[in-house]
């Protein structure tokens, strides 16, 4: 699949010259690296030194493990704790963490209980991510991560399950709790809450390789005027903390250790390095840093992660996915080829987690990975959840936009193309995108068309009036703005006309097809999240969504009702 928005360059000293790459899937991508790297081998000695690095990060305060992380010889630990629901999210959670440096024949063990007492213990699988790819300094940077895993099934629904991370030489966590899922039913279900965003990120500046500069690899790309007291990232975390929701969802770029993100071949980017042409920067240990800055939450709150552009990863396999399989848990019920799609069911809503990257028209490394395979399973899981009685809404998200008039990225006709007639057929309730660094709502859409105004405090049906489509891209990176010369519109600042002139939507030839836009309802520039809160009853079930940005102010709500079915 060709990636056309790659640039040609000058060839590089180390890696695939850019006219090259420009042509290659992911998967090529990724071969052709190996191959590259079994001629110019790192020896095990580099691969600790490189490890042993690490640990200049606690001087700083940004390490999880403590002063000397990474270090061979540094006591095992366990850190960034994070918690997410198996494929039966009422009876399963998946809990991850990462090691301090490579256990050996250490073992680590989950012990866990419904109550603080515990009483019993899982041993957790090790997985070893092994990373090498070109520095730009000319050399190999290679990285070597350790993460844990264990699963735990059998639990009771919607019950607080208490757990503590321990190793056999010694390390014991605090304990934490999460719950697992309501169940589906009406006589099980009670109000509950989710919450969502994407395009996250840190504002953490990694210390490793040494030397990083602040907007690197991090988020802190602030102006002058422009640089809060605390980071706009840490904000909208503090605020999602503060909803205590029973679960929370991001929408693709999760932790931009790609900062680039077009799924071209890596290399490492030192400060003041020059990045070749037809390449994207990365640095593995970015996900240190951002896994740490969310365990607040992560570690207590399932999170269920989808997969972004800047999560193409081509340093590894399974087309770029190969870390995300390292240090993430997905449930695991979709078509095989894509293992961040996936569906869990909470309570009266289904939610769809979809790899938006499989049908992009606008970024196409992975473009067609799955052979059309998501797409079957996309129609057959929405016949399934529409069918069932005990279902009443259900949310799709994904990261590129079906429906967007940011200026940046705007629409994607690839997504349009693949899902929208489904989400149409099947009465999809919600759509939650990120990649645009803004927030946008859309009025309820069936067929490519606005059925209704939606305006603040609206009731949407969406049975009759359609989908409604969010782009929530502003959890953290940089914003950007909407089509050229667009106002805001928003609660206390609605615009007069809300019509969009010139916006655009890619195409299959990876051109911006310009079009005028009549669905665009709400437009907010700043960070922001949304906040779900769904009331399941015996005749009616509502659903209310509403936008809130980094302070907590709220900016935007809509009602979804519908009709319970016998």
């Amino acid at each position: 699949m060709t990636n056309r928005d790659s640039v040609a360059g000058d060839i590089p000293d180390t890696g695939i010259p850019g006219p090259m790459a420009a042509e290659m899937s992911m998967a090529e991508q990724y071969d052709w690296h190996r191959s590259y790297l079994h001629r110019h081998p790192v020896s095990r000695r580099n691969f600790l030194l490189g490890s042993a690095a690490l640990a200049g990060v606690a001087a700083a305060g940004v390490s999880p493990f403590g002063r000397r992380a990474y270090a061979q010889d540094a006591p095992l630990t366990v850190a960034n704790r994070r918690v997410g629901f198996g494929t039966e999210a009422s009876s399963q959670l998946r809990l991850a963490a990462q090691l301090s440096r490579n256990p050996h024949s250490r073992k680590v063990f989950v012990d866990h209980g419904p109550t603080s007492a515990l009483g019993a213990t899982v041993e957790a699988q090790v997985r070893n991510l092994v990373t090498q790819i070109p520095d730009s300094d000319g050399s190999v940077l290679a990285a070597e991560q350790f993460y844990v895993h264990a699963p735990l099934d059998g639990l009771a629904a919607r019950a607080p399950h208490f757990y503590r991370w321990r190793t056999d030489d010694g390390f014991v966590s605090d304990v934490r709790s999460a719950a697992t899922a309501m169940p589906a039913g009406r006589s099980a279900t009670a109000p509950f809450r989710f919450t969502m965003m994407g395009d996250q990120g840190t504002d953490t500046t990694p210390l490793v390789p040494p030397g990083l500069a602040p907007g690197d690899y991090d988020d802190r790309y602030y102006t002058p005027d422009d640089d809060p007291a605390v980071s706009h990232t840490d904000n909208v975390l503090n605020q999602i903390i503060a909803s205590h929701p029973d679960f929370h969802v991001l929408a693709g770029d999760i932790a931009y250790a790609d900062p680039s993100g077009m799924g071209r071949p890596p290399t490492f980017v030192r400060s003041g390095g020059h990045l070749p042409s037809g390449f994207d920067k990365f640095n593995p240990y970015v996900w240190d840093v951002y896994l740490a800055s969310i365990e607040a939450s992560a570690s207590t709150t399932p999170w269920m992660f989808a997969t972004g552009n800047h999560d193409m990863e081509a340093a590894y396999p399974s087309h770029g996915y190969g870390g995300h399989l390292a240090r993430l848990d997905f449930p695991g019920n979709g078509p095989a080829p894509c293992p961040s799609v996936y569906s869990f069911v909470y309570g009266n809503v289904a939610v769809l987690s979809l790899d938006a990257n499989d049908v992009s028209h606008e970024i196409t490394a992975n473009t067609g990975y799955s052979g059309g395979a998501q797409t079957s399973w996309v129609e057959r899981t929405l016949a399934t959840h529409r069918s069932n009685p005990d279902i009443d809404f259900i949310v799709c998200f994904f990261h590129h936009c079906a429906y967007s008039t940011v200026e940046t990225h705007a629409s994607d006709g690839g997504v349009r193309d693949a899902w929208c007639a489904l989400f149409d057929r099947y009465r999809v309730d919600l759509v939650l995108q990120g990649h645009n660094h803004a927030f946008e709502r859309s009025d309820p859409i069936r067929a490519g068309r606005p059925t209704t105004a939606a305006a603040d405090y609206a009731t949407v049906h969406p049975d009759t009036d359609g989908t409604v489509y969010y782009t929530v891209g502003s959890g953290g990176r940089p914003r950007y703005r909407f089509a050229a010369g667009e106002a805001q519109s928003y609660r206390g600042h609605e615009a007069a006309d809300t019509v969009v002139p010139n916006s655009y939507v890619w195409t299959s030839d990876g051109h911006r097809q310009p079009e005028a836009v009549g669905w665009s309802r709400v437009r907010f520039l700043d960070y922001a999240f949304i906040r779900v809160d769904v009331r399941p009853g015996a005749l009616i079930s509502e659903m209310d969504v509403t936008a809130v940005d980094e302070y907590g102010r709220e900016f935007d709500t809509l009602t979804f009702r519908r009709q319970v079915r016998a």
